[in-house]
């Protein structure tokens, strides 16, 4: 009890430090604070879900370092309806010896919870196996008490290759980094495409997942050994799971994914490719089976992207519209589908160089305000997670 008062307390002052820095001119800023107190361990990958009894719960990897330190695990913490901070944080999910890392949080159509994440073998990101924990009874304090768990395995065949040249083809012919004695960055993506073990393996969550009312889940993958993404795509609620062809590019990972009024879904990446990085895009016609090869947009992005189609129709982008860091965090809303963004917020601004705040979650509750969770790295020994909640309409005023 001792421990817990403490901690209550201390995230207290730390929620009160916070607002006293809140700029008055800021009046969208409905509410911010730390989920912990800034601690040495590190914290990264957070997700957010509003559950039905209107608490939040949130998710995030925590341990002494990423994939080669086999201690990270799967670290939550619940705000209860009407309270004014976070629990003390608890375990979500541990695979011992193994790191853990990238959770995200959703409830599918019938209300049921879902936590995946993914299991780092042999301390490799290409090695990643896709882990998931279900939940049908979460409301209590503390962590859900989980009813299921077990692994999401896909198997693309081999349209996987043929979809991997065929868009390759699509691209601009690349300028940089070619020479006549080494291999092309197409050909040796092409090459790996055809290897089954390859491209059965190593697809990673970041992302919260599109769910429609009829129970079917779209969840956004990524993979560090094709530097490429693809999806999951669940026609039963959750239940059984197949993989769509790949979103082929130069460096499109961590998919963020909207639906347009037409049907089209559009998916936002983070670049992980060549110079000058900026935000991938790719549409897809057919519900997610297939994707148009990416390309790169005017947004300028190092480190990650979120997206939110709002009630009002309104698209909301959070990312670091950066080129060398991640020491600003912005939010961007568009009135035409991402066309355009005519109204940018600042979240986080810091001098370059100076902090890290990234791999944000955004979900927007009935009330229309939006509810995000994003890793703050104030200093390099000193993590936490931050949760900021902005009310759109005064954005746009």
């Amino acid at each position: 009890m001792k421990r817990l008062f403490l901690f209550l307390l201390i995230n207290h002052f730390s929620s009160l430090y916070l607002a006293a820095q809140t700029p008055p001119a800021n009046p969208y800023l409905v509410r911010q604070m730390l989920i912990f107190p800034v601690q040495e361990q590190h914290v990264h990958g957070s997700s957010l879900v509003s559950l039905p009894n209107g608490d939040f719960l949130t998710v995030w990897f925590q341990g002494s370092g990423e994939r080669t330190a086999d201690d990270v695990k799967i670290m939550g913490a619940r705000l209860r309806k009407g309270e004014k901070a976070w629990s003390e944080p608890f375990l979500m999910a541990d695979t011992p010896h193994i790191p853990d890392c990238n959770p995200v949080l959703f409830l599918n159509s019938q209300g049921k919870l879902f936590l995946v994440w993914i299991a780092v073998q042999a301390n490799r990101w290409e090695h990643s196996i896709l882990r998931f924990r279900t939940s049908t009874d979460y409301t209590k304090a503390g962590a859900p008490v989980w009813n299921w768990q077990d692994n999401i395995l896909l198997k693309p065949d081999d349209s996987f290759a043929s979809e991997t040249e065929k868009r390759f083809k699509e691209l601009p012919r690349q300028g940089a980094g070619w020479s006549e004695y080494a291999p092309s960055y197409d050909k040796q993506i092409i090459e790996a495409s055809k290897d089954l073990r390859k491209r059965s393996i190593g697809w990673m969550t970041r992302i919260k997942p599109l769910v429609s009312p009829g129970g079917r889940i779209i969840l956004p993958l990524y993979s560090d050994g094709y530097n490429m993404s693809l999806m999951a795509i669940s026609e039963d609620d959750g239940s059984t799971w197949r993989p769509s062809l790949p979103v082929v590019g130069r460096g499109p990972i961590q998919p963020a994914l909207a639906q347009r009024k037409d049907g089209t879904l559009v998916a936002y990446m983070r670049d992980s490719g060549d110079y000058p990085p900026r935000v991938h895009v790719s549409e897809s016609k057919d519900q997610g089976v297939s994707w148009t090869a990416s390309q790169k947009s005017d947004i300028p992005n190092t480190a990650s992207v979120e997206l939110q189609v709002l009630r009002d129709g309104k698209w909301a982008f959070l990312g670091n519209d950066l080129e060398d860091g991640r020491y600003r965090l912005s939010l961007f809303l568009s009135e035409d589908e991402g066309k355009t963004w005519k109204w940018k917020i600042p979240i986080e601004n810091n001098e370059p160089g100076k902090g890290g705040f990234s791999y944000p979650s955004l979900i927007q509750t009935a009330d229309g305000l939006l509810h995000m969770t994003y890793s703050y790295h104030p200093t390099p020994t000193g993590k936490s997670i931050k949760y900021v909640v902005i009310d759109p309409k005064k954005v746009t005023i």
